[in-house]
């Protein structure tokens, strides 16, 4: 009893409820996130005209068909869940079989929170970048979570799944159109603001030479010292992952079966080839 984890000591009736309530909690979030998003559509049209509400329009859609891609992400991961349960289960009860799977079910509760948490961090970083006061960064950091934490949760419940499972078919197809339309979201994003800051272009041409080397050689200034903060901040970045993954157990396995880990980010750490200089 002292050697079993300490997340074990939860009783088999709450770990089963757990699954239930996370569930519907994540199902609620996602539900909460389409309102609110329909509301920031109603005031961007109020309060914006021109190139600024063309962007808030089609930065607002694609995370209403992202979240409307997540709903049924999450129906369909309930349903196959119910299947687990009662193939899996035999004679036992169904907190029964939650309580002999804990490690799985702790997988399964916790690919749930992080779809339900990406939503809602989602909706907040749309919410800024409309009022235009946040980064249009936060809203593709966003997308990519999402799309990780929808690989950890068909991950979590392919172990336990049969091969020939419609419900798991369903739910893989459901994961791919998810990856489609977070990628939506990050290429909306991303023209959005190539067309903002084509608008707010700098004009130079009321300086003089020397005014003009001036800001030449400030702006190589900040070039430097941007791009040594941004190398410090990828070891950072690096660093958090390492002990993320350290804390969440890695590939820890227990009775034979694997813990999935978390679905690797490609490209994030690969440094960028540095402008030249003149």
């Amino acid at each position: 009893q002292e050697l079993r984890p300490k997340s074990l000591d939860i009783k088999q009736e709450e770990l089963g409820d757990m699954v239930e309530k996370e569930m519907a909690s994540t199902s609620e979030a996602i539900e909460d996130a389409v309102r609110r998003i329909e509301e920031m559509m109603s005031q961007a049209r109020s309060e914006s005209s021109g190139v600024k509400l063309e962007v808030s329009e089609r930065i607002l859609n694609s995370c209403t068909d992202l979240m409307k891609a997540i709903r049924l992400l999450v129906t369909t991961s309930t349903n196959l869940q119910k299947e687990i349960v009662e193939s899996g289960r035999g004679a036992a009860t169904t907190q029964e079989f939650y309580a002999k799977n804990s490690r799985w079910t702790e997988g399964l509760i916790s690919a749930s929170k992080a779809v339900g948490w990406g939503a809602t961090q989602l909706v907040e970083s749309a919410d800024r970048v409309v009022l235009h006061t946040g980064k249009y960064e936060e809203l593709i950091v966003c997308s990519h979570e999402i799309a990780a934490s929808t690989a950890q949760l068909v991950a979590a419940s392919k172990v336990k799944a049969e091969k020939s499972s419609r419900n798991l078919a369903r739910l893989q197809e459901c994961s791919r159109n998810v990856n489609e339309m977070a990628a939506n979201v990050v290429a909306s994003t991303k023209s959005g603001q190539e067309q903002i800051e084509e608008k707010d272009t700098m004009d130079f041409s009321g300086m003089s030479l020397i005014k003009l080397k001036k800001e030449e050689m400030e702006t190589q200034v900040k070039v430097l010292e941007l791009e040594k903060r941004l190398e410090g901040e990828r070891v950072r970045l690096g660093e958090l992952r390492r002990q993320h993954y350290v804390l969440a157990g890695g590939c820890d396995e227990e009775d034979g079966e694997a813990k999935p880990a978390a679905a690797p980010r490609r490209g994030i750490l690969k440094k960028p080839p540095i402008a030249q200089k003149p």
